[in-house]
């Protein structure tokens, strides 16, 4: 009868594909006297703004009110760090919102900005990566892990190797834009109904642009339609707005943007920029790695420093370098604040490592995978390696041997024998070896088309960066009838957290699924409540709600033990009846212990409360436990290449990921999915381009290639890993919203194989996206190359 591993439909599949389920914006007709708010964007990459008339609008029938910097009650700012005007004085990116337009109709308002008259003093602006690096136009700290000394082990090494990467970015394209609609009420308090990952947050933000005590301010988030980080901290300017001018008018205020508006004014995923120099054996071991990455931060701080500090905790993934020094710089740009994004700097770091390690295997002639599993993290006696390291603190060296199964930043990675155990049941199971040499005799005999195949690895660690953010409460109530309703401070947007959350609380409390109601999550039912975020949602939420859940249980188990005549820890909870282990066939129903408990004034709600165990990290020096755990996985990737053109497909696709007991997994199967096919739209896809103006210029699904069922793989299998309980988490569960990403980088790498086919050995140097042009272009340097050398 267990309800948590049950293979259950979302809890809200029925009413999305119905169109019944509400999102923030569907609550609209609601307040029928609402406010619609337009931005007035700005036109300038970078620009002093000279004069702001707005008084032209109110020559357009329904503009009500037009906010500027001088409405604002209290701190003009939506950043945490105090870097982000709400209504700026100076603009920092194009497209920029200068002030806002609030009318009875959206397009009252949309008339009313055009009519708002700006003058504006243009400015140099840094669009790239290199442009901020020649300046030194950096914010944030210096991010640097190290063990080792890199420079000693280079020395030593037999080969050393440099090379460098660009990453791209990657615009969220969520189905539902950024929305929020706040109303007032009769003692001037607000409600702010938010598009939000972090209804917290966008409390907090409300309350420091209104001046107002926290208490004042009540967020709510229904649900969204999709977030992907995007929503983690982007939301609360909106938010801020919709408050402002309802406070102001008194009336409800609505924001929502559409795509265009959206695409222009929110961040994307950091792009990334990478140089390296790694030592290494001739049999492929890497001996030293020296890297420093870069990413565009864009024109505010924003998530940027936590993102990048991810990237340099996951530069190794599932490899053990003796010798390592990281460092990281984030850049300061005329560009949109660039933010979170699915993986949360984890993937930038694994791309570079993985071009580093198939640098490192076609400079010898060696197949990448075995490379890559030559250079595994182990634990202690199961081999030897070229170059054995030492592991101390940051800038000291100890006089012990390095254990094979320590990061850079001072963690150890437990049950480290799970990346092989992964590897080799995959490679197994979809008959790598027999591919391989298929491949190649495909190759052989087909001039034109090549095939490439791959298979990479992820280690991803989960907890937030920040200590803090990794706790969670939940609030949960039992009425006399015996239903459940369950507050949590986890936010649902097509994730599946709610379906788990369900599945928990009944497991726990012993009761059927349809006796559990999940309530939108508000502030004023769980306070200070962590971002949504981290693939975290299910640890956090579900060991509180399960903490909850087993306080009400113990309180029911003492009343039900004087009913049935045995000790309390002698009661069973099962599927809405409760027992007694010596007289299982004496049942009584959930409902009656409950009414039995409210006649003797038994408490029946309680509060639950989780914090991640173990968890020490000092920032400045980039050492200690970030993570509480790692989730691993491998996925297998098969393409075709056309030589004239650069297309491919992506003939298949075979993933074996771990997500220790499964909560849920057809929610977890979706997720894998999910994640990898994002991944390949990041990796292979998704082109996001700048113009020389500052501009967006892939702004719309017409000019932004997004994946669609043509880029879906031919044959497509995923397996989650049997038998693979994590102790410590809720039932023994792991995370899975972000780390099937990072699989998609086995598609890059099989790409990388095709073009390699092309030629005769040697580096591959392949653009990222790695789309159709950048394929051909990598394809002409191989050729190039093979014909200088008489090939």
């Amino acid at each position: 009868m267990k309800v948590v591993g049950r293979a259950i439909p979302h809890e809200s599949a029925r009413e999305h594909v119905t169109g019944r389920a509400l999102y923030t914006d569907d609550l609209l007709p609601r307040y029928p006297n609402a406010l619609h708010a337009w931005p007035v964007q700005a036109p300038h990459a970078h620009a002093h703004i000279v004069r702001l008339d707005v008084q032209p609008a109110y020559a357009v029938p329904g503009v009500v009110r037009v906010l500027t910097a001088s409405d604002v009650p209290g701190l003009n700012d939506s950043g945490l760090k105090q870097d982000e005007p709400l209504f700026p004085a100076e603009v920092m990116y194009s497209g920029q919102a200068v002030c806002w337009v609030l009318a009875e109709s959206e397009e009252s308002a949309r008339l009313g900005a055009a009519r708002v008259a700006v003058e504006y003093e243009p400015l140099p602006a840094i669009l790239s990566i290199r442009e901020a690096i020649a300046q030194g136009s950096f914010q944030g700290a210096t991010l640097h892990a190290k063990r080792g000394d890199v420079q000693q082990g280079l020395l030593e090494s037999a080969r050393v190797l440099e090379g460098e990467l660009e990453l791209g970015g990657q615009e969220h394209f969520y189905l539902e834009t950024q929305a929020s609609l706040a109303v007032l009420d009769e003692t001037d308090h607000l409600l702010v109904h938010a598009s939000t990952q972090h209804p917290s947050e966008t409390q907090e933000i409300v309350a420091q642009v209104l001046g107002l005590p926290r208490n004042w301010v009540t967020v709510q988030c229904v649900r969204m339609g999709g977030g992907f980080g995007g929503k983690e901290v982007q939301a609360n300017p909106f938010a801020a707005i919709a408050a402002l001018g309802a406070y102001l008018t008194r009336r409800p205020v609505r924001v929502r943007l559409n795509r265009l508006q959206d695409i222009t004014l929110t961040g994307k995923r950091h792009p990334f920029y990478a140089r390296w120099k790694v030592g290494f054996s001739e049999d492929g071991e890497l001996h030293a790695l020296q890297m420093e990455l870069f990413s565009d931060g864009g024109w505010s701080q924003d998530l940027s420093e936590p993102v990048m500090a991810r990237a340099v905790c996951h530069a190794d993934n599932a490899y053990y370098i003796p010798h390592m020094d990281v460092k990281g710089r984030v850049c300061k740009t005329h560009k949109t604040s660039q933010t979170a994004f699915r993986g949360f700097g984890g993937p930038q770091g694994m791309v570079f490592i993985e071009e580093v390690i198939d640098r490192v295997a076609r400079s010898l002639g060696l197949p990448p995978e075995v490379v890559r599993e030559r250079n595994f993290y182990r634990a202690e006696g199961t081999g030897h390696r070229v170059g054995e390291g030492r592991i101390a603190e940051p800038g000291t060296r100890s006089p012990e041997p390095a254990p094979h199964s320590t990061t850079h930043y001072g963690q150890a990675v437990k049950d480290v024998e799970r990346i092989r155990l992964i590897w080799d049941e995959l490679k197994q199971s979809t008959e790598f070896d027999r591919r391989r040499r298929e491949v190649s005799e495909f190759n052989a005999q087909s001039p034109h088309r090549k095939r490439g195949l791959a298979i990479t690895p992820v280690k991803f660690g989960i907890s937030f960066n920040l200590t803090a953010f990794n706790q969670a409460g939940a609030l949960v109530l039992v009425y006399q009838d015996g239903s459940v309703q369950v507050n949590h401070g986890g936010t649902e947007m097509g994730q599946g957290l709610f379906t788990k959350i369900q599945q928990i609380a009944a497991q726990t409390l012993g009761v059927p699924l349809e006796s559990i109601r999940l309530m939108p999550t508000r502030t004023d039912k769980v306070p200070n409540t962590s971002a949504t975020a981290a693939s975290t949602g299910a640890d956090l939420n579900g060991g509180a709600v399960r903490d909850a859940c087993e306080k009400i249980k113990a309180r029911l188990a003492g009343v039900a033990a004087q009913k049935l005549g045995v000790h309390p820890a002698d009661v069973v909870f099962e599927d809405g009846q409760v027992w007694s282990i010596w007289k299982p066939e004496e049942r009584l129903g959930f409902a009656e212990v409950v009414k039995a408990a409210y006649a003797q004034r038994v408490q029946l709600f309680a509060d639950g409360f989780y914090r991640t165990p173990g968890l020490h990290w000092d920032k400045t020096r980039m050492w200690g436990k970030p993570f509480h755990y790692f989730a691993f996985g491998a996925a297998v990737s098969e393409v075709e290449v056309d030589g004239f053109t650069g297309q491919y497909v992506l003939r298949r696709v075979d993933i074996l990921h771990d997500v220790g007991d499964s909560l849920s997994p057809l929610v977890d199967l979706g997720q894998v999915e999910g994640g990898f096919i994002q991944g390949v739209g990041w990796l292979t896809l998704e082109d996001l381009r700048w113009d020389a103006r500052g501009q967006v210029a892939t702004r719309s699904a017409s000019t932004y290639k997004l994946p669609s069922f043509s880029e879906l793989p031919e044959v497509f299998h995923v397996r989650l890993l049997p038998r693979a309980t994590e102790p410590g988490v809720v039932y023994g569960s792991k995370a899975v919203g972000e780390p099937p990403l990072m699989l998609a980088i086995s598609v890059r790498e099989a790409l990388r194989d095709a073009v390699a086919a092309f030629g005769r050995g040697g580096v591959v140097e392949l653009a990222s996206p790695a789309t159709p042009e950048a394929v051909y272009w990598a394809i002409e340097k191989v050729r190039e190359r093979a014909l200088v050398s008489g090939d």
